[in-house]
């Protein structure tokens, strides 16, 4: 994978289009670096910056409906559409961190 190009689309959502809370079925993927995912992330979320994903993409449930982030949504669009081409039933969350905070939904 490397440093992948960003893709031109991806299947994405905004936060509000999101149900809240989530389903319990949904696999939230979060991204960033590890010094962003200590300031606060989504609880229940995996965290598996964009650089460890080819190495760690077998602890992602190919068929599980996943939901990836990241701070601002580039990396997370480059993960979606990575994982997409694996097979991966995945979803880009394109306003991420700061809007999941806005919309008042719960980071740990």
């Amino acid at each position: 994978m490397g440093v992948m190009n960003a893709p031109d689309a991806v299947p994405s959502v905004t936060v509000s289009e999101l149900p809240d809370p989530l389903p319990d079925d949904l696999v939230v993927v979060d991204v960033r670096e590890p010094h962003e995912w200590a300031a606060g992330h989504i609880d229940g979320a995996l965290h598996v910056p964009l650089g460890d994903l080819p190495v760690r993409v077998g602890e992602l449930d190919s068929q599980a409906r996943t939901l990836v982030v990241c701070h601002l949504g580039g990396r997370s669009a480059r993960a979606t559409a990575w994982l997409a081409a694996q097979g991966h039933d995945v979803t880009n969350l394109t306003d991420v961190m700061d809007a999941w905070e806005a919309a008042g939904r719960p980071i740990i």
